[in-house]
């Protein structure tokens, strides 16, 4: 796997040719190709601020001696009328990155205030919140990162870092115990460092899971249960392994589950329910 800089290159690189194309006309049709510029982000949404090195990256993989001043960053609190930072550059340089780089902070910064609201709701538990990969395609790296300036924490990234034994994994493979002892079989023969997590779907399931698998598998995933099967989920599983709810959980019913004890309960609407906060680049006239 690359570095998460190259990846973060090969990202907004691509982003960049999307919009540029064969060239952006409407600023080559009016603006002399030396002319400098400098343009300011302002802020118009009170929210979580994300995105900042994003911002900086673009405009440097478009000029890499133009000048970026930041004067907020990331995870701070931001208000409407703040300014987040200026970039002194070709107005070509500016005018090609904007778009960009508002829909990369706009997004990011969206998803970072939602799952930092989710985060404050559980201030006095230890219960700690993880995302999913329910990301928007070719976005992941961006979205986990805006979770994690939130105040959360990444799940697995991709199918590559984790093995998670799901419904139609268990279903393919014949059952619980099946699944887990080939995933362990597996991870063994081929000395690969993965974590197992297991879904479980009901309280017979949990039953299976600590009867048969514990020693092979690193997580029991409650999937869809209320907080009253959680709670007796727990007592079966009795701190022998790591507990994780999730299925259907927001807002309003988050700190009930959490209540239980469960060890991490994984949203995937901290990023797919998020939305867009208010961000605009605007010219700054000398």
């Amino acid at each position: 796997m690359k570095n998460i800089d190259e990846q973060l290159k090969a990202l907004l690189t691509n982003a960049l040719n999307e919009d540029i194309g064969d060239g952006d006309h409407s600023t080559l049709s009016c603006i002399p190709l030396n002319q400098q510029g400098k343009a300011i982000l302002k802020i118009k949404q009170d929210g979580i601020l994300a995105g900042m090195n994003i911002a900086e990256m673009t405009f440097k993989l478009l000029e890499p001696n133009c000048t970026f001043t930041a004067y907020k960053s990331d995870g701070e609190l931001m208000q409407k009328g703040d300014v987040a930072f200026e970039i002194d550059a070709s107005i070509h340089t500016i005018l090609k990155g904007e778009r960009v780089v508002l829909n990369c902070m706009q997004r990011m910064s969206g998803i970072a205030t939602l799952t930092n609201t989710y985060v404050q709701k559980l201030n006095d538990y230890r219960t700690k919140i993880l995302d999913t990969r329910k990301t928007t395609p070719n976005f992941r790296l961006l979205e986990k990162q805006a979770v994690t300036i939130g105040g959360a924490a990444n799940h697995r990234f991709g199918l590559y870092d984790m093995i998670m034994l799901k419904d139609n994994h268990i279903d393919y493979a014949g059952g619980i115990t099946q699944a887990v002892n080939k995933a362990f079989e597996y991870v063994r023969s081929n000395n690969f460092h993965l974590k197992i997590e297991v879904e479980t779907r009901n309280l017979n399931d949990v039953e299976e899971v600590c009867t048969n698998c514990l020693g092979k598998i690193d997580r029991i995933m409650l999937d869809n249960f209320t907080p009253e099967q959680i709670t007796a989920a727990l007592k079966i599983i009795d701190q022998r392994i790591e507990t994780e709810a999730s299925g259907g959980i927001n807002l309003d019913t988050i700190v009930n589950y959490a209540a239980t004890g469960v060890d991490y309960i994984s949203i995937g609407g901290l990023i797919h329910q998020a939305k867009s906060l208010d961000l605009s680049l605007k010219a700054v006239i000398i």
